[in-house]
Protein backbone atom coordinates (compact mmCIF):
# COMPACT_ATOMS: atom_id res chain seq x y z
CA UNK A 1 0.00 0.00 0.00
CA UNK A 2 2.04 2.73 -1.53
CA UNK A 3 5.25 1.70 0.29
CA UNK A 4 7.82 3.58 -2.13
CA UNK A 5 5.39 6.94 -1.02
CA UNK A 6 6.05 6.35 2.59
CA UNK A 7 9.30 5.38 2.49
CA UNK A 8 10.16 8.74 0.43
CA UNK A 9 9.70 10.63 3.66
CA UNK A 10 10.82 10.47 7.09
CA UNK A 11 9.24 12.18 10.40
CA UNK A 12 11.73 15.28 11.18
CA UNK A 13 11.58 18.73 13.08
CA UNK A 14 10.26 20.98 10.44
CA UNK A 15 6.58 20.40 10.15
CA UNK A 16 6.58 16.54 10.87
CA UNK A 17 8.29 15.90 7.49
CA UNK A 18 11.77 15.74 6.22
CA UNK A 19 12.35 14.70 1.92
CA UNK A 20 14.46 11.80 2.34
CA UNK A 21 15.12 11.05 -1.57
CA UNK A 22 13.59 12.23 -4.63
CA UNK A 23 9.52 11.25 -5.93
CA UNK A 24 8.10 13.08 -8.70
CA UNK A 25 4.64 13.73 -8.00
CA UNK A 26 1.82 13.48 -10.78
CA UNK A 27 1.31 17.52 -9.89
CA UNK A 28 1.57 19.68 -6.73
CA UNK A 29 -0.62 22.40 -5.66
CA UNK A 30 -0.64 25.27 -3.25
CA UNK A 31 -3.16 25.32 -0.37
CA UNK A 32 -4.54 28.31 1.98
CA UNK A 33 -7.58 28.86 3.80
CA UNK A 34 -9.48 31.66 6.23
CA UNK A 35 -7.44 34.48 5.22
CA UNK A 36 -10.19 36.99 6.44
CA UNK A 37 -8.42 40.30 5.68
CA UNK A 38 -10.07 43.14 7.15
CA UNK A 39 -7.90 47.01 7.59
CA UNK A 40 -9.33 46.66 11.36
CA UNK A 41 -7.45 46.48 14.72
CA UNK A 42 -6.17 42.95 15.62
CA UNK A 43 -9.66 40.95 17.80
CA UNK A 44 -10.73 37.86 19.14
CA UNK A 45 -12.99 35.44 18.02
CA UNK A 46 -15.89 34.18 20.36
CA UNK A 47 -13.78 32.25 22.30
CA UNK A 48 -11.43 34.38 22.82
CA UNK A 49 -8.58 33.42 20.36
CA UNK A 50 -6.68 36.06 18.94
CA UNK A 51 -6.92 37.49 15.08
CA UNK A 52 -4.85 39.43 13.39
CA UNK A 53 -7.02 41.02 10.59
CA UNK A 54 -4.20 42.81 8.83
CA UNK A 55 -1.71 40.50 8.83
CA UNK A 56 -3.77 37.75 7.54
CA UNK A 57 -2.86 39.47 4.23
CA UNK A 58 0.67 39.07 4.61
CA UNK A 59 0.68 35.71 4.94
CA UNK A 60 -1.12 35.58 1.79
CA UNK A 61 1.64 37.46 0.09
CA UNK A 62 4.75 35.26 1.78
CA UNK A 63 2.60 31.91 0.76
CA UNK A 64 2.41 33.31 -3.33
CA UNK A 65 6.43 34.71 -2.78
CA UNK A 66 7.50 30.90 -1.40
CA UNK A 67 4.67 28.85 -4.12
CA UNK A 68 6.33 31.08 -7.14
CA UNK A 69 9.84 30.49 -6.17
CA UNK A 70 9.91 26.77 -5.18
CA UNK A 71 9.65 24.14 -7.81
CA UNK A 72 6.52 24.77 -10.04
CA UNK A 73 3.15 24.05 -8.67
CA UNK A 74 0.06 23.50 -11.09
CA UNK A 75 -2.22 25.81 -9.34
CA UNK A 76 -3.46 26.77 -5.80
CA UNK A 77 -7.20 26.48 -4.01
CA UNK A 78 -8.46 28.86 -1.81
CA UNK A 79 -10.40 27.19 0.74
CA UNK A 80 -12.47 30.38 1.10
CA UNK A 81 -13.61 33.27 3.89
CA UNK A 82 -11.15 35.61 1.95
CA UNK A 83 -12.03 39.04 3.74
CA UNK A 84 -13.54 38.78 7.70
CA UNK A 85 -17.42 40.02 8.68
CA UNK A 86 -15.59 42.75 10.56
CA UNK A 87 -14.82 44.45 7.37
CA UNK A 88 -16.47 48.03 7.67
CA UNK A 89 -19.22 47.28 4.24
CA UNK A 90 -18.52 49.91 2.60
CA UNK A 91 -14.53 48.77 2.01
CA UNK A 92 -15.97 45.39 1.30
CA UNK A 93 -15.73 45.49 -2.18
CA UNK A 94 -12.21 47.11 -2.12
CA UNK A 95 -10.79 43.94 0.63
CA UNK A 96 -12.39 41.67 -1.44
CA UNK A 97 -10.19 43.10 -4.22
CA UNK A 98 -7.37 43.58 -2.75
CA UNK A 99 -6.84 40.10 -1.43
CA UNK A 100 -8.23 38.93 -5.33
CA UNK A 101 -5.06 40.69 -6.96
CA UNK A 102 -2.32 39.27 -3.98
CA UNK A 103 -3.57 35.80 -5.40
CA UNK A 104 -3.25 36.76 -8.84
CA UNK A 105 0.54 37.42 -8.51
CA UNK A 106 0.30 33.85 -8.37
CA UNK A 107 1.82 31.94 -11.25
CA UNK A 108 -0.91 29.67 -12.34
CA UNK A 109 -4.39 29.20 -11.87
CA UNK A 110 -6.54 30.02 -9.07
CA UNK A 111 -9.29 28.13 -7.65
CA UNK A 112 -11.52 30.12 -4.75
CA UNK A 113 -14.78 28.19 -3.02
CA UNK A 114 -16.99 30.81 -0.82
CA UNK A 115 -17.14 30.67 2.95
CA UNK A 116 -19.96 32.36 5.49
CA UNK A 117 -17.12 35.61 5.86
CA UNK A 118 -17.13 36.12 2.09
CA UNK A 119 -21.24 35.96 2.36
CA UNK A 120 -21.43 38.75 4.68
CA UNK A 121 -19.58 41.19 2.55
CA UNK A 122 -21.14 40.69 -0.35
CA UNK A 123 -24.09 38.98 -1.97
CA UNK A 124 -23.01 35.90 -4.87
CA UNK A 125 -23.95 38.19 -7.64
CA UNK A 126 -21.09 40.51 -6.77
CA UNK A 127 -18.91 37.79 -5.23
CA UNK A 128 -18.45 35.75 -7.46
CA UNK A 129 -17.65 37.16 -10.73
CA UNK A 130 -14.51 38.57 -8.16
CA UNK A 131 -13.59 34.54 -7.53
CA UNK A 132 -13.66 33.65 -11.04
CA UNK A 133 -16.39 31.04 -9.91
CA UNK A 134 -18.42 31.30 -12.83
CA UNK A 135 -21.84 28.62 -12.10
CA UNK A 136 -25.64 29.21 -13.51
CA UNK A 137 -27.83 31.42 -11.29
CA UNK A 138 -24.68 32.50 -9.11
CA UNK A 139 -24.40 28.59 -7.29
CA UNK A 140 -20.47 27.72 -6.75
CA UNK A 141 -20.10 24.22 -7.31
CA UNK A 142 -17.81 23.09 -10.19
CA UNK A 143 -15.11 20.78 -10.48
CA UNK A 144 -11.67 20.38 -12.38
CA UNK A 145 -9.18 18.10 -13.38
CA UNK A 146 -5.36 19.07 -13.03
CA UNK A 147 -4.11 16.53 -14.57
CA UNK A 148 -4.99 12.58 -15.80
CA UNK A 149 -5.94 10.14 -12.90
CA UNK A 150 -7.26 12.99 -10.36
CA UNK A 151 -10.28 15.38 -10.36
CA UNK A 152 -11.49 17.79 -8.24
CA UNK A 153 -15.17 18.79 -6.82
CA UNK A 154 -15.46 21.85 -5.35
CA UNK A 155 -18.67 22.44 -3.13
CA UNK A 156 -20.74 24.97 -2.21
CA UNK A 157 -21.67 24.87 1.27
CA UNK A 158 -23.83 27.80 1.33
CA UNK A 159 -26.09 26.72 -1.47
CA UNK A 160 -28.55 26.33 1.28
CA UNK A 161 -27.83 29.08 3.78
CA UNK A 162 -29.47 32.69 5.33
CA UNK A 163 -26.07 34.05 4.01
CA UNK A 164 -25.40 35.30 0.41
CA UNK A 165 -28.93 35.43 -1.25
CA UNK A 166 -31.77 37.99 -1.58
CA UNK A 167 -34.00 37.98 1.87
CA UNK A 168 -36.85 36.73 0.22
CA UNK A 169 -35.12 34.15 -2.22
CA UNK A 170 -36.67 30.62 -1.59
CA UNK A 171 -33.31 29.29 -0.25
CA UNK A 172 -33.06 31.89 2.09
CA UNK A 173 -36.45 31.09 3.56
CA UNK A 174 -35.76 27.81 3.39
CA UNK A 175 -32.84 27.99 5.44
CA UNK A 176 -34.31 30.30 8.22
CA UNK A 177 -37.31 27.78 8.87
CA UNK A 178 -34.84 24.80 8.81
CA UNK A 179 -33.09 26.99 11.43
CA UNK A 180 -36.03 27.83 13.33
CA UNK A 181 -36.63 23.87 13.80
CA UNK A 182 -32.96 23.31 14.73
CA UNK A 183 -31.85 26.05 16.98
CA UNK A 184 -34.21 27.50 19.48
CA UNK A 185 -31.65 30.37 20.26
CA UNK A 186 -33.21 33.97 19.47
CA UNK A 187 -29.66 33.59 18.19
CA UNK A 188 -28.71 31.62 15.58
CA UNK A 189 -25.25 31.48 15.88
CA UNK A 190 -25.56 30.12 19.24
CA UNK A 191 -25.34 26.79 20.31
CA UNK A 192 -26.32 27.08 23.78
CA UNK A 193 -28.94 24.07 24.70
CA UNK A 194 -27.81 22.08 21.36
CA UNK A 195 -26.21 18.58 21.98
CA UNK A 196 -23.79 16.95 19.80
CA UNK A 197 -23.93 16.99 16.57
CA UNK A 198 -27.00 19.12 16.70
CA UNK A 199 -24.29 22.04 17.52
CA UNK A 200 -23.87 22.71 13.79
CA UNK A 201 -27.34 23.98 13.12
CA UNK A 202 -25.99 27.86 13.36
CA UNK A 203 -26.60 30.22 10.82
CA UNK A 204 -23.38 31.10 9.92
CA UNK A 205 -23.08 27.12 8.48
CA UNK A 206 -25.58 25.89 5.32
CA UNK A 207 -25.95 22.49 3.64
CA UNK A 208 -25.47 21.21 0.18
CA UNK A 209 -28.91 21.78 -2.14
CA UNK A 210 -30.52 18.91 -3.41
CA UNK A 211 -29.58 19.54 -7.23
CA UNK A 212 -26.03 19.80 -5.74
CA UNK A 213 -26.28 16.26 -4.55
CA UNK A 214 -27.32 15.03 -7.41
CA UNK A 215 -24.75 16.44 -9.51
CA UNK A 216 -22.31 15.27 -7.07
CA UNK A 217 -23.23 11.86 -7.62
CA UNK A 218 -23.17 12.52 -11.44
CA UNK A 219 -19.81 13.67 -11.08
CA UNK A 220 -18.36 10.65 -8.84
CA UNK A 221 -20.00 7.86 -11.33
CA UNK A 222 -18.28 9.75 -14.40
CA UNK A 223 -14.65 9.97 -12.21
CA UNK A 224 -15.53 6.02 -11.36
CA UNK A 225 -15.84 4.82 -15.00
CA UNK A 226 -12.46 6.92 -15.67
CA UNK A 227 -10.87 5.66 -12.86
CA UNK A 228 -10.17 9.04 -11.41
CA UNK A 229 -9.10 9.58 -7.60
CA UNK A 230 -10.98 12.57 -6.33
CA UNK A 231 -10.18 14.69 -3.97
CA UNK A 232 -13.64 16.84 -2.23
CA UNK A 233 -12.83 20.33 -1.20
CA UNK A 234 -15.61 22.63 0.75
CA UNK A 235 -15.24 25.12 2.90
CA UNK A 236 -17.64 23.72 5.95
CA UNK A 237 -15.69 19.96 7.25
CA UNK A 238 -17.67 16.80 6.18
CA UNK A 239 -16.61 14.67 9.32
CA UNK A 240 -17.30 15.15 12.77
CA UNK A 241 -13.65 13.58 13.78
CA UNK A 242 -11.43 16.15 11.74
CA UNK A 243 -13.50 19.19 13.16
CA UNK A 244 -15.45 20.99 16.18
CA UNK A 245 -19.34 20.02 15.13
CA UNK A 246 -20.10 23.62 15.97
CA UNK A 247 -17.95 23.82 12.15
CA UNK A 248 -19.54 21.12 10.20
CA UNK A 249 -21.60 21.53 7.17
CA UNK A 250 -25.11 20.71 8.08
CA UNK A 251 -25.96 17.98 5.91
CA UNK A 252 -22.92 16.57 6.10
CA UNK A 253 -23.96 13.34 6.53
CA UNK A 254 -26.08 13.23 3.50
CA UNK A 255 -22.72 14.51 1.83
CA UNK A 256 -21.07 11.47 3.06
CA UNK A 257 -23.71 9.15 2.41
CA UNK A 258 -23.54 9.59 -1.33
CA UNK A 259 -19.28 9.58 -1.09
CA UNK A 260 -19.25 6.39 0.42
CA UNK A 261 -21.06 4.78 -2.41
CA UNK A 262 -18.38 5.36 -4.33
CA UNK A 263 -14.45 4.08 -4.05
CA UNK A 264 -12.64 7.00 -6.34
CA UNK A 265 -13.34 10.10 -3.23
CA UNK A 266 -9.64 9.59 -1.49
CA UNK A 267 -9.41 13.25 0.56
CA UNK A 268 -11.95 15.67 1.69
CA UNK A 269 -10.40 19.36 2.69
CA UNK A 270 -11.96 22.25 4.24
CA UNK A 271 -11.41 25.29 6.33
CA UNK A 272 -13.98 27.67 8.43
CA UNK A 273 -12.71 25.61 11.29
CA UNK A 274 -9.34 27.64 12.16
CA UNK A 275 -7.68 25.25 14.50
CA UNK A 276 -7.32 22.42 11.62
CA UNK A 277 -8.09 18.97 12.11
CA UNK A 278 -7.50 15.62 10.36
CA UNK A 279 -8.99 12.35 10.63
CA UNK A 280 -9.77 9.06 8.51
CA UNK A 281 -13.27 7.83 8.16
CA UNK A 282 -14.84 4.49 8.52
CA UNK A 283 -14.28 4.24 4.75
CA UNK A 284 -10.97 4.93 4.25
CA UNK A 285 -11.62 8.92 3.17
CA UNK A 286 -8.72 11.39 5.01
CA UNK A 287 -9.86 14.40 6.03
CA UNK A 288 -8.15 17.64 5.97
CA UNK A 289 -9.00 20.94 7.83
CA UNK A 290 -6.75 23.35 7.32
CA UNK A 291 -5.16 25.82 10.06
CA UNK A 292 -6.63 29.26 9.20
CA UNK A 293 -4.18 32.56 7.74
CA UNK A 294 -6.23 34.65 10.17
CA UNK A 295 -5.07 33.17 13.50
CA UNK A 296 -1.36 33.72 12.95
CA UNK A 297 0.50 35.94 15.11
CA UNK A 298 2.79 38.66 12.96
CA UNK A 299 5.42 36.92 11.78
CA UNK A 300 4.33 33.24 11.71
CA UNK A 301 2.35 31.42 8.48
CA UNK A 302 -0.69 28.89 8.14
CA UNK A 303 0.01 27.58 4.54
CA UNK A 304 1.06 24.58 2.74
CA UNK A 305 1.48 22.63 -0.51
CA UNK A 306 0.26 19.13 -1.86
CA UNK A 307 2.01 16.35 -3.53
CA UNK A 308 0.02 14.24 -5.45
CA UNK A 309 0.76 11.02 -6.13
CA UNK A 310 -0.60 7.68 -7.07
CA UNK A 311 -0.53 6.02 -3.97
CA UNK A 312 -1.34 9.09 -1.20
CA UNK A 313 -1.10 12.88 -1.27
CA UNK A 314 1.24 14.93 1.02
CA UNK A 315 1.11 18.02 2.61
CA UNK A 316 3.89 19.86 3.33
CA UNK A 317 2.78 22.66 5.56
CA UNK A 318 4.38 26.03 6.75
CA UNK A 319 4.08 27.40 10.01
CA UNK A 320 1.16 26.64 11.75
CA UNK A 321 -0.01 24.08 9.00
CA UNK A 322 0.44 20.74 9.98
CA UNK A 323 2.18 18.30 7.25
CA UNK A 324 0.24 15.32 6.70
CA UNK A 325 1.03 11.94 5.01
CA UNK A 326 -2.44 10.75 3.79
CA UNK A 327 -2.14 7.03 1.75
CA UNK A 328 -4.68 5.79 0.05
CA UNK A 329 -6.37 1.64 0.36
CA UNK A 330 -6.35 1.29 -3.00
Amino acid sequence: MGTDFVCSYAMGSSNGLVPIQEKQPLFSFGVISDIQYADIPDGHSFLGVPRYYRHSVLVLQRAVEKWNNQPKLDFLIHFGDIVDGFCPKDKSLEAVTSVVNEFKKFDGPVYHMIGNHCLYNLPREKLLPLLNISCLDHRAYYDFSPAPGYRFIVLDGYDSSALGWPQDHPKTLEALKFLNEKNPNLDKNSPIGLDGLERRFLMFNGAVGKEQLQWLDNILKDATSLNEKVVVCCHLPLDPNASSKEALLWNYDEVMNIIHQYDCVKICMAGHDHKGGYSIDSHGVHHRVLEAALECPPGTDAFGHIEAHDDGCLLIGTGRMKSTIMMFNS
